[in-house]
Formats: structure tokens, C-alpha cells, sequence
């Protein structure tokens, strides 16, 4: 154990010099950069918003939640609403990601995620500099989909949860005391394609259907020339908290790029994921710990 702390302590002393000499950081975030911000998906967080779901349907975590085939589009709405709401539209309960952008701020950054949260322009990073590329809990589409764009949804995201009984504080959503929630929506709520008339649906990239709006490609572009500018450069590939049901848009990419740069650095600090392949190892920093802990010593 002992050994171990030292050698991450060393570790971070390595990445710390890394951020410093870098003339570039690409930032790649997954869902476990959220959770170390305290975003959980299950637990007592779950259990907080949607104990009366799990005791009806049996399910015992958002992520599982989100796939259940809820018999109406009243009850689908009264789950989502209140699973957007606390996951868009609050803060994470830990700093993380404003630690994060101190780190960088004086730098020339770039972030590439497949979080959803919209957690990076809540905490102040420019959003020019920002490229959601699995879509954003913000946002609806229509189903079908019929066209191409989204549609924003915070204010009735927000009637929706106070039709259910809860009332909308600075730390959250709650229940006046004695109360249990609703769980549907009324009908009236329920959000159709004003094109076509189909009910709308989550922007987010679970298949085919996914929309790409205009916004999405102006910030894949944005996104590329970054990448291209910089790609003889000494560039910090900070990787923090991707696991592998995606790697291809992040992990995958930023150990070719820095194969590809022998100025460049890959890091990755993940929860029992840091790891980097034996070709680049030589220029990897890789952390096995909370990201929130190994920011706070950076």
C-alpha cells in the first residue's frame, strides 16, 4: 500500500510537469470524471429520486431506469423528467470540474466527451472549446427523427417535476414532508415533434436515430482543427474517467494521435482503469485513483 501511494504520488508529480511543458491539452472525459464529481447513477442518490420506480419496476439504477419500456409515454416522461433534471440541471455535489478548468485555463485546451451532463459549461469551460459528441440530456429530438435539430427542454423539464409534487431547491429536487411523488406526468406535458407530430425523444446517441444537428457539427469541426494544429506539438492527451463501452472516440483515438507525435503525452486517470498500451508507454503518465483526489494534488 505504501509503495503504491508513492508511486502515484511520483506519477502525479510526472503529470503535473507534463501539464506545465505542454503547449496543448486535449482533455477526454468519460463517466467516471461525473461520478468522481459525485454524479452516481445508483445507490443512495438513486434510491433518493426513485425509490417508488425501483419498488414498481425493479430496477435499482438510473442507467437501467432509462432502458425500461415504461407502458405510457406519462410514466416514460415523469421518470426522465425527473433523471434530467437532477443530472442537467443541478451541479455535482463535488467540485471536480471547476478544479479541472483551473488547471487549464491558462492553457490551450480543447475537450472531447461523451458525457451528457452538460457538467464542462456549467463550470465555466468555454463552450467554443467543447465537443459533446453522444448528445446532451439538454436537448430533444423527435423520434422518427424526421429532421435535424434539437430542441431545448429545461423549462418544461422543470414543470414536469413540480407536476409530480416536488418542489425545486438550490441543492435539488424534494418533497414537502409526508408526501410521495407522482408518477406520471399529465398527458398535456408529454412533448410531440411539432414537424411530424411523433413523440420526441432524448438526443442521445443509443442508435441510428441520433441527431446531429447543426451545432454538433460546427463543434466537430472546431474539434478536427484543434487536433490538426496541434498534431506536431507537445500536446497532453488527458484522459480522465473513460472506460471502454465507447473507447473508440476518446481512449482509442488519443493513443493513435500520440503514437502519431513523438512530442506528445498521453495520461490517464482513471478508478482501475489506467492503463496505456506498450507502444506508447514510454510517453504515458497513467494514475490509478479518483480524479477529484489526483485534481486536488495537481
Amino acid at each position: 500500500m505504501l509503495r503504491k501511494a508513492g508511486q502515484t504520488e511520483q506519477k502525479i508529480s510526472e503529470l503535473r510537469e507534463t501539464l506545465n511543458q505542454a503547449d496543448a491539452v486535449v482533455i477526454g472525459a468519460g463517466a467516471g470524471l461525473s461520478t468522481s464529481a459525485g454524479f452516481a447513477y445508483g445507490g443512495e442518490r438513486f434510491r433518493r429520486y426513485f425509490a417508488d420506480f425501483e419498488k414498481k419496476y425493479g430496477f435499482h439504477d438510473m442507467y437501467s431506469g432509462g432502458f425500461y419500456p415504461f407502458p405510457t409515454l406519462e410514466e416514460y416522461w415523469a421518470y426522465w423528467s425527473r433523471f434530467i433534471f437532477i443530472n442537467r440541471y443541478t451541479s455535482p455535489p463535488k467540485p471536480v470540474y471547476p478544479a479541472l478548468l483551473e488547471l487549464v485555463r491558462e492553457k490551450d485546451y480543447f475537450v472531447l466527451t461523451t458525457n451528457v451532463d452538460h457538467c464542462f459549461q456549467n463550470a465555466g469551460f468555454d463552450k467554443r472549446r467543447l465537443f459533446y459528441t453522444q448528445g446532451d440530456y439538454g436537448l430533444w429530438q423527435c423520434s422518427k427523427p424526421c429532421h435535424d435539430k434539437n430542441y431545448d427542454n429545461g423549462e418544461v423539464i422543470r414543470r414536469m417535476v413540480e407536476a409530480q409534487g416536488f418542489q425545486v431547491t438550490e441543492h435539488g429536487l424534494e418533497l414537502p414532508a409526508g408526501t410521495a411523488p407522482k408518477m406520471a406526468v399529465p398527458a398535456g406535458m408529454v412533448p410531440y415533434c411539432p414537424e411530424c407530430g411523433a413523440p420526441m425523444t432524448m438526443n442521445l446517441r443509443a442508435d441510428s436515430t441520433f441527431v446531429q444537428d447543426a451545432g454538433w457539427y460546427t463543434a466537430a469541426r472546431r474539434y478536427e482543427d484543434f487536433v490538426r494544429l496541434h498534431r506536431a506539438t507537445r500536446v497532453l492527451y488527458l484522459e480522465l474517467g473513460v472506460g471502454m463501452n465507447t473507447p473508440g472516440i476518446v481512449k482509442f483515438s488519443f493513443w493513435r494521435m500520440t503514437a502519431e507525435n513523438p512530442k506528445a503525452v498521453y495520461a490517464c486517470v482513471n478508478l482501475g482503469e489506467a492503463y496505456a498500451p506498450k507502444e506508447i508507454v514510454h510517453r504515458s503518465v497513467c494514475i490509478d485513483g479518483d480524479i477529484g483526489e489526483v485534481l486536488k494534488k495537481l
